[in-house]
């Protein structure tokens, strides 16, 4: 009998919808998603026609299935986060990533999409074996041109590597538009994510969805930037 209690416990709590224990999904059904968004390009960014970005048009699309106005609210990663915390805003974007050193101040959706910075060559050249003496163009301040410097290659810092010639450190979905391939030494990699506030599981499951059924969209939408 004990065991017969505990696997009807189990299962009813398997079955168990996600519950949101402040309602958030249904006060922003019909109503108003705040979103929490910081600068980060091309997943967002702000214009003199508000904001716009990747991430900006997912959200817009997740609004319109929810028949929800957006309440944009900016501000830097820290200060969102912070806001989340206490419920000041129902999701924070600006390509975050899944190691955000703020994570544990809220739920993380899974990825969504994951991207590499890589060392790439033009189409023309040889695929060098190894990127040893190699001259590769970095962009100054990034953590994929900190891990470069700790490789034997020669570094020039370049304000703008889709502006560069020859080898590069460059994002992967690039690649394509620069006429670049890889050598195959990957920097750093990216997965993704949203934010929503900690405990909010019924929502979290549902931008998730969301993010899941419009997958090939979104990748899409990042093959059409421009470098």
């Amino acid at each position: 009998m004990r065991w017969l209690a505990l696997a009807l416990v189990f299962g009813v709590a398997c079955t168990t919808p996600p519950v949101d224990p402040e309602g958030t999904l249904e006060r922003i059904r019909g109503g108003t998603m705040r979103v929490g968004i910081t600068a980060s390009e091309p997943w967002t960014e702000s214009t003199e026609d508000g904001p716009a970005g990747i991430e900006v048009e997912i959200v817009e699309r997740l609004a319109e299935e929810l028949d929800a106005e957006i309440e944009w609210v900016p501000g830097s990663e820290e200060e969102l986060f912070g806001a989340l915390k206490y419920s000041q805003v129902d999701l924070v974007i600006g390509g975050l990533g899944a190691k955000n050193p703020f994570a544990k101040e809220a739920s993380l959706t899974h990825p969504y999409l994951t991207t590499q910075v890589v060392v790439a060559v033009p189409e023309s050249d040889d695929v060098p074996e190894d990127i040893s003496g190699l001259v590769v163009a970095a962009e100054p301040g990034t953590e994929a041109t900190g891990v470069l410097f700790k490789t034997d290659a020669a570094i020039n810092l370049f304000e703008d590597v889709a502006e560069a010639a020859g080898t590069r450190a460059i994002d992967n979905w690039l690649l394509d538009d620069l006429g670049l391939v890889e050598t195959g030494v990957t920097l750093t990699e990216t997965d993704h994510v949203m934010a929503v506030r900690l405990g909010e599981n019924g929502w979290l499951v549902r931008v998730e969805k969301f993010l899941l059924d419009h997958a090939e969209e979104i990748e899409q939408l990042l093959a059409e930037v421009e470098p």
